[in-house]
């Protein structure tokens, strides 16, 4: 386990490396992307959650649960970098469990798109079972096993962790999850590299099955042979979305391999992840509202109706 020296040092380098390149500017874009996203985030959570239809629909259950696993992303995100920019020490286990939640939140919000291609696969395949195999409380149940998954491991490196550790209540100047990581990584190096390639192995797979079997069984029924049909609209849609998800994970497992390289300059290192957290990791929070919610029509009328409704209130308040 690395020593408080070794971690107050790293965090101090770190802090020095922020401070030289002015790197505190890219609080900026998270907190616009955060609290324009939190916003049509709210809106759309509770149009799903107010619908007694939407909410006995599986695919609309399941974009509830990657918006609520994005919300609870972007709060934690932005409340980490306003605490690095602010210089507020944080205790070292406070720092170890938003790191867990961080963690938590960003894979079931991948587990949670892998299952909606699922879904989509499955609705296809079989659309006069669909209904009986995905009625709304399995779909819960899927969805809370999502969550107990994409927790499992972060908390119990924690807890691993919080057990060896001698002074549980020392504090840090500076919590990231790069860091937070790169030091339990220091005793389960090979764990924590196999956990991120299983599991983006795994959901890669899915998806990929689901793709080309869901292209065999409809190239038939000519839904793909129009530029801007419906079906290739959806498959750019999902795979704009895809991408974007998956690829800040790849990124953030290259700083966790440089993480402990001496021949690699902290300053790369501290840009690379600097623009990971504030950048790449909004874009698919940013976008998955309107790729995913809006894109739906019983969901944009429900906004539109629940729009009008709160108008009408205001009208009637005012006169």
């Amino acid at each position: 386990m690395a020593s408080a020296v070794e971690i107050r040092n790293l965090t101090q380098e770190w802090m020095a490396s922020v401070r030289r390149w002015h790197l505190d500017y890219f609080l900026i874009p998270p907190t616009v992307i955060t609290l324009a996203t939190l916003v049509v985030n709210c809106v759309l959570l509770t149009c799903i959650f107010l619908s007694r239809a939407l909410r006995r629909e599986t695919r609309y259950l399941l974009v509830a649960n990657t918006l609520a696993a994005d919300t609870l992303y972007l709060v934690l995100n932005l409340s980490t970098a306003v605490c690095n920019a602010v210089r507020a020490a944080v205790p070292w286990l406070a720092c170890e469990l938003l790191t867990a939640l961080t963690v938590t939140a960003a894979s079931c919000a991948i587990f949670t798109v892998t299952l909606m291609v699922v879904d989509t696969y499955a609705a296809v395949r079989w659309p006069l079972r669909y209904h009986d195999v995905l009625p709304p409380a399995r779909t819960h149940c899927i969805l809370l096993g999502a969550w107990a998954l994409a927790a499992a491991y972060p908390f119990t490196l924690v807890i691993t962790m919080e057990a060896q550790r001698d002074n549980p209540h020392e504090k840090v100047p500076l919590c990231l999850v790069l860091i937070s990581l790169g030091f339990i990584q220091i005793q389960n190096t090979m764990a924590i590299h196999i956990y991120f390639l299983v599991a983006a192995f795994t959901c890669t797979l899915l998806i990929f099955y689901c793709y080309v079997r869901l292209y065999m069984v409809t190239k038939t029924q000519g839904i793909w042979q129009s530029r801007y049909s419906r079906a290739r609209v959806t498959l750019r849609a999902h795979a704009v979305l895809l991408l974007l998800y998956f690829a800040p994970g790849f990124v953030f497992s290259l700083e966790l391999s440089m993480f402990h390289r001496a021949d690699i300059d902290q300053d790369v290192l501290v840009w690379l992840s600097t623009a990971n957290m504030c950048l790449f990791m909004m874009l698919p929070r940013a976008c998955a509202p309107y790729l995913y919610g809006l894109r739906y029509r019983e969901i944009s009328d429900s906004v539109i109706q629940l729009l009008h409704v709160k108008r009408r209130l205001g009208q009637i308040t005012v006169s």
